[in-house]
């Protein structure tokens, strides 16, 4: 459920992006304004102001906040701007060829379910004019590769129902590809946890702690290292509870000295319209303080008051 907030009877999409113009002009931007419009638009009504604005004033609106904005305010309020599959574009390319770092690119990829992944994908190629996969052949290698590109690729189901008999298969094979042995079969993992649907991988979870004692996620960590490992485990534990699994990548993303803000954007920015609700609670239920608290400590000015927009009422 999203934590976005709209306006009961919203202006139309030609007075907010009047609104906007005025925000910008004269001495300084009106920052508050942007984040009153913005940040309480879903994603069509975004798409509608930035149409009217380029229509009305002969620019980008995107381009016009980038002068404006500055800092980590911009960069939320410009990855806000996009509807969720072009969003989902923009991260996984920068995170696969400017950034160093493939950590964005492989929780957004391992965390979406098939129908939006095959929409990313249409739309990743219509935006950048390559194919996702030949993206990711030529920025990573090894077993991150081949996981990538079988889940980016193989349709999976996505409804509820589970053959129990072929979960317990899986379970045991994935048991025999790991701590049953000396060394992994990576292979195994890469073909269960990509063919398989996330409800299917939610069972075989549960007949894995049944049968061997502890979790499949303690297993994946002791059998799997770096990337690799750490896009098995967004796999298993979105199978089960995405809500649970974001709430602790918020968590750790403010935890200790310094707060990792690239995550902090990217996960509230891309799940507000999605579960946001229940990320509240899983945050609220785990870590004893609501996520409002935690953000409110961590950030500060616009960008903190950007971001609590966003999440909507503290509790």
């Amino acid at each position: 459920m999203s934590t976005l907030i709209l306006p009961p009877i919203p202006p139309s999409p030609r007075d907010d992006a009047m609104q906007l113009y005025r925000a910008f002009k004269g001495f300084g931007c009106d920052t508050t304004a942007v984040i009153n419009i913005l940040a309480h638009r879903d994603s069509t009504q975004r798409a509608y102001i930035q149409h009217e604005y380029k229509v009305t004033y002969s620019e980008e609106l995107s381009k016009r906040l980038v002068s404006e904005l500055s800092g980590k305010l911009e960069t939320a309020v410009l990855l806000w701007l996009h509807d969720p599959a072009s969003r989902d574009a923009e991260i996984i390319r920068k995170s696969l060829i400017v950034d160093s770092s493939l950590v964005a690119a492989t929780e957004v990829i391992c965390s979406r379910t098939p129908s939006q992944l095959q929409h990313l994908k249409q739309l990743y190629h219509s935006k950048f004019g390559v194919y996702l996969e030949h993206e990711i052949e030529a920025n990573t290698s090894g077993d991150l590769q081949k996981i990538l590109l079988k889940y980016i690729s193989t349709p999976r189901h996505e409804g509820p129902e589970v053959n129990k008999e072929i979960a317990q298969k899986d379970a045991k094979a994935l048991y025999k590809a790991g701590e049953k042995k000396l060394g992994t079969d990576e292979k195994t993992f890469v073909h269960i946890f990509s063919e398989r649907s996330g409800a299917h991988l939610a069972a075989v979870s549960s007949y894995y702690h049944d049968m061997y004692g502890h979790s499949l996620k303690k297993a994946v960590k002791n059998e799997a290292s770096g990337n690799f490992g750490f896009a098995l485990l967004t796999i298993t534990e979105c199978a089960n509870n995405p809500a649970k699994y974001f709430a602790k990548v918020l968590y750790k993303a403010m935890k200790g000295m310094g707060t990792n803000d690239d995550t902090l954007i990217r996960v509230i920015v891309s799940r507000t319209e999605i579960d946001m609700q229940y990320i509240k609670a899983e945050y609220s239920k785990k870590y004893k303080k609501t996520l409002n608290d935690a953000v409110h400590s961590e950030t500060s000015g616009n960008y903190r008051a950007f971001l609590l927009a966003l999440l909507g009422p503290n509790h």
